[in-house]
């Protein structure tokens, strides 16, 4: 049986989630992992009306879609921000996901954050309590000043709980971490529970996330390591496109060049035999 995939409505940064359920449902897409992230990404959020939780939940029915993951990024070195990843495992629960998803800081935007290995260990402990009453795995992901895999092997090790595992970004790891996604994952393969699949352009620090298979890396070949070491997790799709993209005003026109850019991804995962 194949690995499922689904697309990380985080592709639809500055677009509302209507469009983004529209888009990946009309590129042929059946899962997908909702971004809940505060002051970037809210397309639902924990303390959003009832009534259009509700709502979006009854539109995903509608297009054939489930939710797979929620993308809930939560400063876990901050005490006090641990509440508020406790109500996204809610969020995450109530629409039916398996996984929740968060890197160590703040996903954009993290000020004044202080990393060490022993208080995020100590943090994420008093999580597991939480993620075995919502029925919940845990991806912590490549991101900041956690930029590899094997980084993030450390904290998994020392936590020490099969709900904790890495959810390995295959772009960001590039991004931050300056490693290719296909020699640093040897290092942490077995403790892999989730992928983020994004493509990237250069082997720089340079925002250029494009479609799957219109970037650089070796995806395909990426996939078949991971599946071939026992892992059976999702491959979420996230396409981040450029800095100046993501970041500006969205103006007529960018829905459709956005729709088109994950019917790409589709049709390229499709051509290669992995969907």
């Amino acid at each position: 049986m194949k690995n499922i995939f689904a697309v990380n409505t985080n592709t639809y940064h500055g677009f509302t989630v209507d469009e983004a359920l529209e888009g990946i449902a009309a590129a042929g897409f059946k899962y997908l992992e909702l971004a809940a992230v505060r002051g970037w990404t809210e397309h639902t959020m924990p303390d959003m009306d009832e009534a259009e939780l509700t709502r979006i939940q009854e539109k995903m029915k509608d297009l054939g879609l489930e939710c797979a993951a929620v993308s809930g990024h939560c400063n876990l070195t901050d005490k006090d921000r641990l509440n508020d990843f406790r109500a996204n495992m809610k969020l995450a629960s109530r629409f039916g996901a398996k996984y929740i998803i968060s890197s160590t800081g703040e996903a954009h935007f993290g000020k004044n954050e202080e990393f060490t290995d022993e208080v995020l260990i100590r943090n994420i402990k008093a999580l597991v309590p939480d993620l075995e009453a919502n029925d919940l795995i845990l991806g912590i992901e490549i991101h900041g000043e956690y930029g590899t895999g094997e980084s993030i092997d450390k904290i998994v090790n020392g936590v020490g709980s099969p709900r904790v595992g890495i959810n390995y970004d295959t772009a960001n790891v590039v991004f931050y971490g300056g490693k290719s996604p296909n020699e640093d994952v040897k290092t942490c393969v077995n403790n892999v529970n989730f992928v983020h699949l994004k493509d990237k352009v250069g082997f720089d620090k340079v925002w250029n996330f494009p479609a799957i298979g219109k970037g650089e890396l070796d995806l395909p070949g990426f996939i078949n390591y991971v599946t071939q070491h026992g892992y059976q997790g999702p491959f979420s799709i996230e396409i981040e496109h450029t800095q100046e993209f993501t970041m500006r005003e969205k103006a007529a026109g960018d829905i459709d060049f956005v729709n088109q850019v994950l019917k790409d991804s589709y049709t390229y995962l499709k051509q290669n035999d992995l969907l």
